[in-house]
């Protein structure tokens, strides 16, 4: 099974991002209801592997905390933007649950990315550099103020790829403290 962990944003909070959509060629923005905070991917993984994550993900303690939205950006950079994301302010909750699940994670032998923990939310993944026009959306994508969205936990989710996209199911919930 191809898996994540991430955290649910509300339908509210969805239908904003979802209308943050513009004419940017070679975008494809992400379905609204695929959007979502990844914490941990996962790849590929056999049952007992998952069934081992899911025990020490089970045993995590961290606070419920709440998440701010703080802006837009791009991936790799500006000259080459080949994802745009929406940014989160701080909040060190968020680090130490990212932190703890990545020690769960490498803890089953599972590989993960080298690069540290970047809270974002994807928006769109771009096929072509079209600088000009994602420069205009990163200049006016964050007019409307997004609500704060309270994290009471996190979720394993299965992501399926069909020719119409992603199909990302939860498996498995796990509360927060």
């Amino acid at each position: 099974m191809r898996l994540f962990l991430a955290i649910e944003l509300p339908e509210e909070v969805k239908r904003i991002l979802w209308r943050l959509q513009c004419d940017i060629p070679g975008a494809r923005w992400v379905e609204r209801e695929q959007l979502h905070l990844t914490l941990s991917f996962l790849g590929e993984l056999e049952e007992t592997a998952t069934q081992s994550l899911t025990a020490l993900l089970s045993g995590i303690r961290t606070p419920g905390f709440e998440i701010r939205f703080a802006g837009t950006g791009c991936f790799p950079n500006r000259r080459q933007p080949r994802v745009l994301w929406i940014g989160l302010e701080p909040e060190p909750q968020l680090n130490r649950l990212a932190a703890q699940i990545r020690k769960a994670v490498l803890s089953c032998d599972i590989h993960q990315e080298e690069r540290p923990f970047s809270a974002h939310i994807t928006l769109a993944r771009l096929k072509l550099p079209a600088c000009s026009e994602v420069a205009a959306f990163l200049d006016q994508a964050l007019k409307q103020k997004l609500p704060t969205v309270p994290v009471r936990e996190f979720i394993l989710f299965q992501s399926r790829l069909t020719p119409q996209g992603a199909i990302h199911t939860p498996l498995k919930r796990f509360q927060l403290a």
